[in-house]
């Protein structure tokens, strides 16, 4: 694509990077308030049937995902207008989904501005190693990255790591405002964890809270991996690395049944998200539908999508992304000297 045309795709892009005040007190009316009933009434269906209980906590988990792409757009300044409406919101819907606001604003605009750029690596990213990195690497240095691929590691001790740990620390270096912020939601998760235990005692407690974030968190990692991990993504060297084709060839359209869709608050057309993120989420879909050439993005659905948890490591020679049992072969040759042919990738023969 030339520079004439990713000036003008940008600019036909940015004709929706205007938030709508209407637009986001309706989202925000139809997805706090059920929210909140959905808990309430997980936790009566406790005295009734576990049964009833469960698919009530699947959507609740559901309901924490669109807040939490409210409050990914609070994060770009670019669900409300006033800079201090977002930060509000921002931190109010950060309390609810266990995020410290001002700490993953600042990590999500460099992931925005480092994606798919191979030298520019390690913050706010799902970490990725290439065929070379990886067979150079020691012993526990692929034990490691082994370990944080498994999909029972990254899926399901992923959102404990997250609601836990990570996001309940301050970075070393963060200035006041966002020490102060994290501060601020963490204060007020306890009180409100604390309130509530004492209101329906601990087991109730943990039995609604701790299954829906869980979800919650399971569905919101799958989202941010499966969008960047298909098999052809684009992934550059500094010197070659290119925005657009970081946002348009990189970031996939992941192509979801519409309650789905409504749930991840269209986080799907992921592809105009990277290419402008003051686009907000309701308008994100338009803003696809408007624009030809973004229709061209890598499409995935739900099923397809599946295929990406072989997607381990990325081959730099065959620009795609390859599993542990192909890089084998590579491993192989190395051991006994023999030589990959330049242009040539590096798990082509197995």
């Amino acid at each position: 694509m030339s520079r004439q045309k990713q000036a003008q795709l940008k600019k036909s892009v940015a004709a929706f990077a205007k938030s709508d005040t209407k637009a986001s007190i309706i989202q925000l009316i139809n997805t706090i308030p059920p929210f909140f009933l959905i808990w309430f009434l997980a936790y009566q269906s406790l005295s009734v049937s576990i049964w009833l209980t469960l698919p009530l906590l699947v959507v609740a988990s559901g309901f924490v995902v669109r807040i939490f792409i409210i409050f990914h757009d609070c994060t770009h300044g670019s669900f409300f207008k006033n800079g201090k409406a977002n930060r509000t919101i921002g931190t109010i819907t950060g309390i609810i989904t266990l995020f410290a606001f001002e700490k993953w604003k600042r990590s999500h605009a460099i992931h925005h501005a480092t994606s798919s750029n191979l030298d520019k690596r390690g913050t706010g990213d799902v970490w990725v190693m290439t065929v070379d990195e990886y067979a150079d690497a020691s012993f526990w240095g692929r034990l490691g990255y082994r370990l944080y691929r498994n999909p029972i590691v990254m899926f399901g001790l992923g959102p404990f790591y997250l609601f836990l740990l990570s996001n309940r620390f301050n970075r070393k270096g963060a200035k006041r405002k966002e020490r102060l912020n994290t501060y601020v939601i963490n204060a007020s998760v306890a009180a409100i964890y604390s309130l509530l235990i004492w209101a329906i005692g601990w087991q109730a407690f943990l039995m609604i809270q701790a299954p829906v974030i869980f979800m919650a968190g399971s569905a919101g990692i799958w989202l941010f991996y499966v969008q960047h991990q298909f098999e052809d993504s684009y992934f550059e060297n500094e010197d070659e690395w290119d925005f657009v084709k970081a946002a348009v060839d990189g970031s996939s359209y992941y192509k979801l049944p519409k309650v789905m869709q409504w749930l991840t608050g269209s986080i799907g057309f992921h592809h105009v998200h990277h290419l402008s993120p003051r686009v907000p989420n309701y308008h994100l879909e338009k803003a696809h539908e408007s624009t030809p050439p973004l229709q061209q993005a890598t499409t995935i659905t739900l099923f397809s999508s599946l295929k990406s948890i072989r997607f381990r490591l990325y081959d730099e020679a065959s620009k795609s992304f390859v599993s542990f049992k192909e890089v084998k072969a590579l491993l192989r040759k190395r051991k006994y000297g023999i030589q990959v042919n330049p242009g040539q990738s590096s798990v082509q023969e197995k």
